[in-house]
């Protein structure tokens, strides 16, 4: 029998639960929940990190070409980047804890193949499956904390926690990798996954509810290649061309590619009834503001990390495990810092909030950036504090908003439209400012007569490989070489870590007119509010939309 409420919509909290609402999450469960997503989004982050740490071994034992090498170190990323927004509508489709299982189970066989890859052709196989595995654990590890946690204050902070430990697991990656292979051989770094997923997978086949949309419709099949070959064309293109220079023709075909199929995707998701990326998401302010804020965050931030471990490592020359143990403070200060965000919210605001996170990041990176060649770490140690601090305060609450301004039934969809704009912040970020940082190493660098071309062109290349040069040249020639390119790497770092942080201070003051209407506390949206139109109680939202129902923040409750 229907209910008339004057022809509005019933309340859904009366009605019966969908198998969307929280289940069976409360008391001690709920951070049971929060704890297995933890892990599992860590796994994510330290392996995201810890290759590069692996490279020369590997490269000594299987003997990769030079192509190879880079599509071993490349393709998780651009397999991970391509899928992430399949993956989170499948999630949001087919249940967001059968998904996460069935990577953590994928994650944990991939791990094992990469441990034990005798040749370059399978190792590329198996790092390509850890970036399938990848995509869907992403956006269902945020998404089933936010079905755990209904209390909005409770959620803000269980987000908090879970951003917190995301940040430190990319900083655990140099650590664990420097630790394994003074120890144990290069596959060992991969094979430490496998026993950890195979614990998260007992552990949530046991704890995690299911949470997925009630009236999922169907998924739009069209839509699927159509996204990720733009974004795998454009995501190949910026890495591509961050390494390797624009002038390569596979730069400009990939960029075409990518371009056109995303323009076709884009136009697409415009004219279908069930998107596979719902477009009107954007509309809502804290969406597309929170979204804003992270691309600013993972673009200038990029840099700060690739700069920083070449400081370390070439000019203080430091290892790799002593430069990660010292770049370690700043993501345990998020880590630790990550609760104290719904303590600010609640205080000042959303907007404040995320604009003293970006203001703490201008301020330390443009610090960091001043640092010289005998700078003391305990100068240095602040600083790196700070920048955790204010990366926390940031992706914590950007996290939480993007999340609780889509419905309940497209978090999963969220929650990959979000990690997707940070890998692409990202890898913007290390084409933009990082050509940025080579244009300005070569322009500062000045070298002594008498080097042959090849020498030259060699410590042009780049501060590692001026440094290099000068220990193959002989006597004081030699040491000069290498003295003018610290010196040269050290002077573009100031320039570019200025440039950095200036984007960092816009980033603050657009966040502060993008966030400034959303309100501290953000109620857990019930089944139809602020949906988009798939059916049963979104058709109320979708109903709304002239009087900007959709499109208007969400009380403070």
């Amino acid at each position: 029998m229907t209910s008339k409420t004057n022809g509005r919509t019933p309340d859904p909290r009366a009605q019966a639960p969908t198998s969307d609402a929280p289940q069976a999450a409360a008391g001690a469960r709920r951070w049971a929940v929060l704890a297995i997503c933890c892990v599992a989004a860590a796994l994510l982050g330290i392996d995201n990190s810890v290759l590069n740490y692996a490279v020369p071994s590997l490269a000594r034992r299987l003997h990769p070409s030079s192509t190879q090498l880079l599509w071993i170190v490349d393709v998780y990323g651009f397999v991970l980047g391509g899928l992430l927004i399949v993956a989170g509508n499948l999630g949001d489709r087919i249940g967001r804890k059968k998904l996460l299982l069935a990577g953590v189970a994928g994650f944990g066989a991939a791990s094992a193949l990469t441990a034990y890859a005798g040749s370059p052709e399978t190792l590329i196989a198996a790092r390509a499956l850890l970036g399938l595995a990848g995509a869907t654990i992403m956006p269902s590890t945020l998404s089933l904390v936010r079905a755990a946690f209904t209390d909005p204050r409770e959620r803000t902070t269980a987000i908090g926690v879970s951003s917190g430990v995301a940040a430190a697991s990319f900083a655990l990656g140099p650590v664990v990798g420097g630790l394994l292979l003074d120890h144990f051989w290069w596959g060992s770094v991969f094979l430490i996954n496998v026993p950890v997923m195979a614990l998260v997978l007992v552990a949530g086949v046991l704890v995690l509810p299911e949470s997925r949309n009630p009236r999922p419709g169907r998924l739009d099949w069209a839509s699927v290649p159509l996204s990720v070959a733009g974004l795998f064309g454009v995501i190949y293109a910026i890495k591509t061309a961050a390494r390797d220079g624009a002038g390569s023709h596979a730069v400009w075909i990939a960029a075409a590619v990518g371009a056109v199929s995303l323009a076709a995707f884009f136009r697409r998701q415009t004219r279908i009834a069930e998107p596979l990326l719902e477009l009107r998401l954007f509309r809502n302010a804290a969406f597309s503001g929170a979204i804003g804020a992270n691309v600013v965050t993972m673009f200038t931030s990029s840099t700060l990390s690739l700069g920083f471990s070449l400081y370390f490592q070439v000019v203080r020359g430091w290892s790799p495990l002593t430069a990660g143990l010292a770049l370690l403070p700043g993501p345990l200060s998020a880590a630790f810092a990550a609760p104290l965000c719904a303590v600010l919210i609640a205080r000042i605001g959303r907007a404040r909030t995320v604009a003293i996170g970006l203001a703490l990041m201008a301020v330390s990176t443009v610090g960091l950036g001043m640092s010289g060649a005998h700078t003391g770490y305990a100068h240095l140690l602040p600083l790196l504090v700070l920048n955790g601090v204010g990366i926390i305060f940031t992706f914590s609450v950007t996290a939480d908003t993007i999340l609780a301004s889509a419905p309940r039934t497209r978090t999963g969809a969220a929650a990959a439209i979000s990690e997707t704009a940070m890998e692409l912040g990202g890898a913007l970020g290390i084409a933009v400012l990082g050509s940025v940082l080579s244009a300005f190493y070569r322009s500062d660098l000045t070298l002594p007569e008498g080097l042959s071309g090849a020498q030259v062109s060699a410590a042009r290349e780049s501060v590692s490989g001026g440094v290099l040069t000068g220990a193959q040249v002989a006597g004081s020639t030699g040491q000069h070489v290498a003295d003018a390119a610290r010196q040269a790497f050290l002077d573009s770092l100031h320039a570019t870590t200025v440039i950095a942080g200036a984007i960092m201070a816009l980033g603050a003051a657009a966040a502060l007119v993008s966030l400034r209407n959303v309100p501290a506390v953000l109620p857990e949206p019930q089944d139809g509010e602020g949906d988009t139109g798939h059916g049963g109680a979104g058709e109320a939202s979708a109903a709304r939309a002239g009087d900007g129902g959709q499109d208007r923040p969400v009380p403070a409750v």
